[in-house]
């Protein structure tokens, strides 16, 4: 039998997984013309969490990281919002891949709202 050490909690590998799993799911959606603008919407959201959060850690004053949290924070609601949105033709696996995505970027949410909260 093998142990395993658990692996630290990585904020930023999570929000870089987070990113790339909205890219990997959009890919697989129907071309509506709702969608196809909807996922430019969530493409740049997505991203803009970890960017974010990456540049919250170049310390460059508290205020910065603050702000850079909050932004953070809310790109997070933002891409919730607009996976929500998107029309998955009736397809049971994207409906549950959806629900994932928005259940993560909903915990992203309120793991940058607590940091916000503790920095202030």
């Amino acid at each position: 039998m093998e142990n395993k050490k658990k692996e630290p909690y990585d904020l930023e590998e999570r929000t870089f997984n987070f990113a790339r799993d909205v890219r990997t799911f959009v890919k697989k959606l129907p071309r509506t013309t709702a969608n196809i603008e909807d996922i430019k919407q969530v493409a740049r959201s997505s991203g803009s969490i970890g960017a974010n959060y990456i540049e919250a850690q170049e310390y460059t004053g508290t205020k910065d990281r603050i702000h850079r949290m909050r932004i953070s924070r809310k790109e997070s609601k933002e891409s919730r919002f607009w996976l929500r949105l998107f029309d998955t033709g009736e397809n049971t696996e994207l409906d549950t891949e959806r629900k994932r995505l928005v259940q993560e970027a909903n915990e992203l949410m309120l793991i940058f709202g607590a940091i916000v909260r503790k920095l202030e």
